[in-house]
């Protein structure tokens, strides 16, 4: 199974991913670039979202989704 697949197959069963995520679960360091060729096929949606970090500075990343898929 390609990393590509297994993105997908992430965003369908958890409804979406982060580069946090991505890599902690399936040891992907550049989910963009897998984002940006999957966004060839999938209608693939990316909303930012602010949290803190452990230092309680505001943060900024993307979590991607699939439209339809949530």
């Amino acid at each position: 199974m390609t990393l590509t697949q297994r993105v997908l197959e992430y965003m369908e069963e958890y409804g979406s991913i982060s580069s946090l995520e991505a890599f902690r679960d399936l040891g992907v360091t550049r989910l963009s670039a897998i984002i940006f060729n999957l966004r060839k096929t999938y209608d693939i949606v990316g909303e930012y979202e602010d949290c803190l970090n452990r230092w309680g500075d505001k943060v900024r990343f993307v979590r991607y989704h699939i439209e339809g898929i949530k």
